[in-house]
């Protein structure tokens, strides 16, 4: 029995797309340098785009809508469910973006968390039909693109 439907896996990567453009917005206004304001900058902007791709998936695939005591009550638990135990915490864009950090951990963290939600794709691939798994992998590439740009900035950096 799968714990999620894909619909889940796909509203988990709207939630953690919009965590992303806030820590990446916050960063971009924490750092002194021009270059790499504009690269978080770009990268929010892109955060903005997946999480349209994923609520076009969703609208593409056959969702069960679970059992609900009030309205939007299942909405509320995954927005919470990820602000409180997934990447883009509150407690750790808190923690990224204060001016105690330099702009090389601001990178630093901000690959860890990209790599950090390409694991959770991966891992979801367990709770969900096989037939949902190219899906899944699109989100993962998108995730990579991100990856690989801090990556070079990270390189250049050093």
């Amino acid at each position: 029995m799968k714990i999620f439907d894909v619909g889940d896996v796909l509203r988990f990567a709207v939630r953690i797309e919009e965590d992303g453009e806030t820590f990446y917005r916050k960063a971009a206004l924490v750092t002194a340098d021009k270059g790499i304001s504009d690269l978080f900058s770009l990268l929010a902007d892109e955060e903005i785009k997946h999480k349209g791709i994923f609520q076009d998936m969703i609208s593409k695939v056959e969702t069960v809508a679970p059992a609900e005591t009030y309205d939007g009550e299942y909405a509320a638990y995954l927005h919470n469910y990820i602000d409180d135990k997934v990447i883009f915490t509150k407690k750790n864009h808190e923690e990224a973006t204060s001016d105690a950090k330099d702009t090389l951990s601001a990178i630093l963290f901000a690959m860890q968390r990209e790599a950090d939600s390409i694991l959770y794709y991966h891992e979801s691939k367990q709770f969900i039909a096989e037939k949902f798994y190219g899906i899944i992998d699109k989100i993962i590439a998108e995730e990579r693109k991100h990856f690989s740009k801090l990556s070079e900035l990270r390189n250049k950096y050093m």
